[in-house]
């Protein structure tokens, strides 16, 4: 992140994306949606396997699949739901680099890279951290 370059250097940022297959019974399948939309999925289809079962397909950004999205999933379907991704290339996305400043210095260490739509609530989340984390001075 310390090497991100500006907006203004840089007509459009890419992100990794993967298609995204989850196969689940049905009952399910409210709480799965919620689940990938507010991991910035982007729904391609949902197919009746059987009478119980769908297939259901999204395109992920690769960031939000890596951190955490198998274990929500099967948390949120009592862990009956499979899934499974394959590489869908790149498309351009609103990113930006996050950084902490900590007495009005920016610490690149703690520097990240984040949607937009997802920097209000990570910064919050750190900070948050942090004031728990750091002993008061």
């Amino acid at each position: 992140p310390s090497e991100w370059e500006d907006k203004s250097e840089v007509d459009t940022y890419e992100e990794p994306m993967v298609l995204g297959t989850i196969i689940s019974p049905a009952e399910y399948m409210s709480t799965i949606l919620e689940l990938c939309h507010d991991r910035r999925g982007e729904q391609r289809s949902i197919e009746n396997i059987d009478q119980t079962r769908l297939n259901i397909q999204f395109l992920f950004p690769l960031n939000e699949v890596v951190t955490n999205f198998f274990d929500e999933l099967k948390s949120v379907t009592s862990g009956y739901a499979s899934f499974d991704y394959e590489d869908a290339g790149y498309q351009p996305s609103d990113l930006h680099r996050m950084d902490l400043l900590l007495n009005g210095n920016v610490i690149h260490e703690l520097s990240t890279i984040c949607h937009a739509s997802k920097l209000r609530l990570r910064a919050k989340a750190v900070v948050f951290k942090m004031k728990n984390e750091l002993p008061r001075q």
